[in-house]
């Protein structure tokens, strides 16, 4: 028998679910947060939610908002249950489950008008959003790119605008003529600099209507720039079938995350903040050296068991870190060639962090899929990979590890595993990847002319000689032999 999550509800739960541990009709809204989902709901409103819990900051609970259609998907899944979520928490010993309130309401998608109002609303100090790489409008250089059909319609309709960042401008706009202190803009999205990727869309789209408002933006609006990190796979029936049986919740969209969580942020809130230092937020002055840390060691990581495992049919990530070649290769390329070139990070002991990766790729309870660490290599590699060949090369230090990844990664895009079964596009730019990893077969340049991807680094005479090497020895020896070789340090 379960129980339908509901404000309602919350006292019928079994003993072992941590409810809010606060009033919630007590709650007013301090945050607009685009983009509800599960990485914002086990993350962000669980940190608010353990404020809460403490006694303070009240005045600081979430107002959901978006603009796509999964946005709308959420709010009507949410508003059933009184806007809680049911957060379970996993590590490899045991799962929690806790129900988080700190979001009180979520704005209908597609209404402007109430939108920008509640943007102008001055009680609304700090507007977050986790909207993914993909819905900064940004290239492969996370440059701002104007032109993109939704923020020329933007630029041309600001009084009407449909993206987020139009939207934030709008807000902005009427604060502005208003006489009221605009909102810090925080990013919450996995991307280096989040903040400056921010600033220069809000900027930009401002920009196309209005040059000296968006100059004002520049000037005034403060973008604190922050890393997150949190694994949080998809919800799926198997969740929320899951929770029934476990926990006896009936949750329209539940949250399955690991255990680990960390937040890294730059403490720039002119318009204040709440006191997340509470409860494990670190406040920063520059982000920058958590962020390449975790970018290296961890999506680094990544990117070093995907490819090995994905050719040796390994579906699920847990299980990638007990095959001992690629939980070898992983720990030879990270400790020999990854971590020595990451910059020191204050209060942070690189060896813990890295033992922490590990436990976590290891963590069965988390479910996630090689083929998800495989995808969109031609975005991933140029950010996670490539910069720490680069700094190996200026630094005359060696790269057989890496320029293995790198081969481990065209062989992989040929399409086909080790056993012959056919690898399904697994990449934006697949169509144009795949004639090339075939081409690079027997011509290696063809594949580190992929520019977007390698730039100079792919015309680096010690790296071509060590990616033609693994990338001959892969074809003629295979993924096993050539990793065992490599582990072994024969090669």
């Amino acid at each position: 028998m379960t129980t339908p999550l509901s404000a309602a509800t919350l006292s019928a739960l079994a003993p072992r679910v941590a409810v809010p541990a606060y009033d919630r009709s007590a709650l007013t809204a301090g945050i607009v947060h685009f983009g509800v989902g599960n990485f914002h709901r086990a993350h962000q409103a669980v940190y608010l939610d353990q404020l809460f819990a403490t006694g303070r900051d009240h005045d600081w609970a979430i107002v959901g908002a978006g603009v796509m259609p999964g946005d709308a998907a959420m709010r009507q899944a949410l508003e059933g249950q009184d806007w809680l979520t049911t957060v379970v928490e996993q590590s490899a010993e045991e799962s929690r489950a806790r129900i988080t309130g700190a979001m009180i309401d979520m704005l209908a998608v597609g209404d402007v008008a109430a939108i920008v109002e509640r943007l102008a609303d001055p009680a609304i100090r700090i507007v977050s959003l986790t909207v993914t790489e993909g819905g900064y409008f940004i290239d492969s250089t996370r440059t701002f790119d104007p032109t993109q059909p939704a923020i020329v319609a933007d630029g041309a309709n600001p009084d009407a605008p449909q993206t987020v960042f139009g939207l934030i401008a709008a807000g902005l706009k009427r604060r502005k003529a208003a006489g009221l202190e605009p909102f810090t803009v925080m990013s919450c999205d996995n991307i280096p600099h989040n903040g400056i990727v921010a600033r220069n869309a809000v900027a930009g789209v401002a920009r196309l209507s209005d040059p000296a408002f968006a100059d004002w933006i520049l000037e005034t609006v403060a973008f604190p720039s922050g890393m997150v990190d949190r694994i949080t796979p998809a919800t799926s029936d198997r969740e929320r079938q899951l929770l029934a049986d476990t926990f006896g919740i009936d949750d329209a969209w539940p949250v399955f995350c690991e255990d680990f969580s960390q937040w890294v942020l730059e403490d720039t809130f002119p318009a204040g903040r709440p006191a997340l230092e509470t409860v494990g937020v670190q406040f920063v002055p520059d982000v920058t050296p958590f962020e390449l840390m975790k970018i290296r060691i961890l999506n680094g990581g990544h990117a070093v068991i995907a490819y090995p495992a994905g050719l040796l049919d390994i579906h699920f990530v847990h299980e990638a870190m007990t095959h001992p070649l690629v939980a070898g290769f992983l720990e030879k390329v990270e400790r020999e060639e990854i971590m020595p070139v990451v910059p020191p990070v204050p209060d942070t002991d690189l060896d813990w962090y890295f033992g922490e990766i590990r436990r976590r790729f290891a963590n069965p309870k988390i479910g996630d899929t090689v083929r998800r660490l495989c995808l969109d290599g031609s975005n991933r590699q140029p950010k996670f990979i490539v910069p720490t060949i680069a700094d190996r090369l200026k630094a005359g230090a060696g790269v057989t590890g890496l320029a293995l990844e790198s081969a481990l990664w065209c062989r992989y895009c040929f399409g086909e595993t080790e056993s012959g079964a056919v690898i399904e596009p697994n990449d934006p730019n697949w169509d144009t990847l795949a004639p090339l990893a075939r081409q690079a077969r027997t011509d290696p340049d063809a594949w580190l002319g992929i520019a977007e991807v390698y730039g100079d680094v792919g015309r680096a005479e010690p790296f071509r000689k060590a990616f033609a090497d693994a990338l001959g020895a892969l074809w003629k020896d295979g993924t096993e032999a050539v990793l065992t070789r490599y582990v072994q340090g024969a090669g």
